[in-house]
């Protein structure tokens, strides 16, 4: 099947063509002709199944007929970065037709988002910004005739489903909905329900991380992981490496570390400007940065497809995270590795992620590396700086590396 059996609007296909796609994935393959047909769509699966252009060409083979120079289409997107990235693939597939896409977040400025919304057919926002603008009279949704709920459990962990429920009161009740997600957790179970209408499933890899991926846990000291991430990183081969960590600070920390230690690292975490994350995240892109480390919340929306390993210097809190983490690696008919280091105190949650893939994860040891170092007094890594007083006044290539695994390799599920 290539992309050309979908008859698209001749002006779509142009982008297609030019954007070199010429096979869909299986999301696209089964997506792509329901939505054209008018459905209202639920999709099961994974960051990097190629989800974004399901919806997208669709949507813009619609957008060819009918009025221009007011809002259409409504995305909604859990982050800055996730808006961005569909916004660039709108302008990407949609070169040849002259329609406008705006993205809306918070961070930057209000005025020109204004001038922006005026003109554009397609919107992709962010739920707090989007409801500023509603609550201004900036934006008119009177036309809409598609909404996309993109990565709606992601919206649902970050607490935008009343943000969300509150701008569907904006917009028509006669329309097209798209909902996509990588997991179907209760509450969007019932959101579904509520804003979609005799909607149509399409499922692709949901029930475990893509089989592209190997998996290894590495059982290690809470005061040895550091070392223990030099060491593997000095002895892999790898592209780009994304590094999850639990809290902002120690993301921040670990960034410095490795920054410290000779690596083009950076960390995104939710203290940092709009303008500094922007620029992270384009250093990440084009190879400026080799590592980034993140926490969970900072990386959603990370859309990077060169990204060889993902490390998770601490344990997600659920399987569903872990498998959100990995998703990021094993793209694009690439393989990727996930290394997870393990304390003793994680070993529920190894269960929980072996039964989600279905077979038990080896772990593994470094040869060579010090296992037995104790551990310091206090903590000195992490700790944070006292506070200081303020008067009320003030407001390479490398050599493979050599490591025994307990268990047989696995590659994700199957």
């Amino acid at each position: 099947m290539e992309f050309n059996t979908f008859d698209l609007h001749s002006q779509v296909a142009a982008g297609v063509t030019a954007a070199r796609y010429i096979t869909p994935t299986p999301i696209q393959a089964q997506a792509i002709p329901l939505v054209m047909q008018g459905h209202d769509i639920v999709g099961l699966a994974h960051t990097g199944t190629g989800k974004t252009a399901a919806f997208v060409l669709p949507i813009l083979h619609r957008l060819m007929q009918g009025g221009r120079r007011h809002v259409r289409v409504l995305v909604l997107a859990p982050t800055r970065e996730l808006a961005e990235q569909t916004h660039e693939a709108i302008g990407t597939l949609g070169i040849r037709t002259g329609l406008k896409s705006v993205t809306v977040y918070g961070g930057v400025g209000f005025n020109p988002q204004v001038d922006k919304l005026r003109r554009a057919e397609i919107v992709v926002a962010c739920p707090g910004r989007l409801l500023d603008h509603l609550n201004q009279g900036t934006v008119d949704l009177s036309h809409l005739e598609v909404l996309v709920l993109d990565e709606a459990d992601r919206m649902f962990d970050m607490g935008f489903l009343p943000d969300i429920r509150k701008i569907i009161k904006h917009v028509p009740a006669k329309r097209q909905t798209l909902l996509f997600s990588a997991t179907m957790p209760d509450d969007i179970l019932h959101l579904a329900h509520e804003v979609l209408k005799a909607p149509l499933t399409v499922r692709v890899n949901t029930t475990g991380p893509v089989s592209s991926v190997s998996h290894l846990l590495y059982p290690v000291g809470q005061h040895l992981k550091t070392p223990l991430l030099l060491e593997l990183l000095r002895h892999t081969d790898t592209e780009s490496v994304l590094i999850f960590t639990r809290t902002k600070h120690r993301a921040k920390r670990l960034g410095e570390q490795l920054a410290k230690a000779g690596y083009q690292a950076a960390s995104l975490q939710g203290n940092l400007s709009q303008a500094r994350r922007q620029a992270v995240m384009n250093g990440f892109r084009n190879g400026t940065f080799q590592i980034l480390v993140a926490t969970d919340v900072a990386a959603r929306g990370i859309d990077v497809t060169q990204i060889s390993h993902v490390i998770n210097y601490d344990m997600p809190d659920t399987a569903d995270a872990y498998t959100h983490r990995i998703g990021r690696t094993g793209r694009n008919a690439k393989t990727g590795d996930a290394f997870t280091f393990i304390t003793s105190e994680d070993e529920d949650m190894v269960r929980s992620i072996e039964r989600v893939l279905r077979a038990k994860v080896k772990r593994c040891t470094l040869n060579g590396f010090d296992y037995k170092k104790a551990a310091p007094s206090r903590d000195t890594e992490f700790a944070r700086p006292p506070r200081t007083p303020q008067r009320r006044s003030e407001k390479k290539k490398t050599e493979p590396f050599k490591a025994h695994c307990e268990g047989p390799q696995f590659y994700g599920h199957r």
